[in-house]
Parts: C-alpha cells; sequence; structure tokens
C-alpha cells in the first residue's frame, strides 16, 4: 500500500510538472518571455505560485524542464559506454547523437533562439553540468578530477554543440572537433595545408 501511494504521489507531481513546463511554452510563446509572468503561468496550470516554485526554482527555468535527464545521460554516455570503448569516442558518440540536430520547428526551440535571456540561461545552465562530467570522466579514467586531460575533455565537450549547430554539417563537425582532440593539430587538413604553404613560401 505505501508503494502504491508513493507511485502514485511520484506521478502527481510529475504530471503537476509538465502541466508547469507546458503552459509556460505556449504563454511564452504566444506572448513573447518577458510579457508573461510566474503567476500566469502557475494559474494557466492551475496550481498556486508556491507549487510553481517547488518545481521550478526560476522563470526561465520553466522552458528547461529536463535538465537533470541531459546530465544523467551525459554522465551514462561514459559509465556505460562498450567494453573497450574510450571516454573520448563515447562522448562522441554521444554528442553527434543528442547534441547536432537543430529542430529549427520546435516551439522550445524557437522561443529560446528569439529571447537573449533563455539564451544566456541555456548557455549557464548546459555548462553548470561540467563539474558532474569532470568527476565523471575522472573516475572512468582513474586520472584526478583537476587533471587537464580530465578539464580540458569535459570542457570541450560542452562547448562543441555550439560550434557545431552553427555549421552546415553539425554531425560531421561534431566528428571532425573530436577528431581534432584525438589525433592532434598536425593530422588535420588546414595544419597539412599550412605546411604546403610554408613550403611553397
Amino acid at each position: 500500500m505505501v508503494e502504491t501511494k508513493t507511485g502514485r504521489r511520484e506521478r502527481k507531481k510529475a504530471q503537476t510538472r509538465q502541466a508547469l513546463a507546458d503552459a509556460a511554452v505556449r504563454l511564452f510563446t504566444e506572448r513573447g518571455f518577458d510579457n508573461v509572468g510566474v503567476r500566469e503561468v502557475a494559474e494557466a496550470a492551475d496550481v498556486s505560485l508556491s507549487t510553481l516554485f517547488k518545481h521550478f526554482p526560476s522563470k526561465e527555468a520553466l522552458v528547461f524542464d529536463l535538465d537533470a535527464d541531459v546530465e544523467n545521460a551525459l554522465v551514462a554516455a561514459v559509465r556505460d559506454r562498450a567494453p573497450g570503448q574510450s571516454v573520448l569516442h563515447a562522448l562522441r558518440d554521444h554528442m553527434v547523437r543528442t547534441r547536432t540536430a537543430v529542430p529549427t520547428d520546435d516551439p522550445t526551440f524557437v522561443l529560446v533562439e528569439s529571447t537573449p535571456a533563455l539564451r544566456d540561461y541555456a548557455r549557464r545552465m548546459w555548462l553548470r553540468h561540467e563539474k558532474t562530467l569532470t568527476a565523471t570522466l575522472a573516475d572512468a579514467t582513474g586520472l584526478a578530477p583537476d587533471a587537464p586531460a580530465i578539464t580540458g575533455l569535459a570542457r570541450f565537450t560542452l562547448e562543441a554543440p555550439s560550434i557545431a549547430r552553427a555549421s552546415e554539417d553539425p554531425p560531421r563537425t561534431m566528428r571532425d572537433l573530436f577528431a581534432l582532440l584525438e589525433g592532434g593539430w598536425a593530422t588535420t587538413s588546414l595544419a597539412r595545408e599550412e605546411n604546403r604553404l610554408g613550403q611553397e613560401g
């Protein structure tokens, strides 16, 4: 009986959270992020303002309901990688699979891209995952969390999507970025061209 009550309570919390997120995106899309207050979102979802803040710490957070899931997926990509697969390749494959799509017709994507406050929040939120990813990489490799190889890989992984998505072929660009990290500058076509021009000069 206890488990049933607990399960029902968790489902109700999830439903409330989803209702708030859906109401927020709908209202923000219709009227603009800056023109809608959190009280209006709460009323649209038929909950109190205090309930809204139990689920979302800020107005911006209403738009990013999957933050915890995103971080958990990053951790899982490293911890649950295939036997023999390097952490670098595991992160590359995860980034290509999850961070290179550009859903230009998705209402949330359009809302974020058209709202400076949400774009800034999205970037800060994404980079907050660095601490968790660093700890996960350290645990997976046996290196210290403050080792340059660990902190560098974590930072690089989180910065790469913004570069890839701005290109004409995001998946290919993401793979090229990780190849650059893996092989070093000397293996890139840019370096070979640089060397050719140097020899001709």
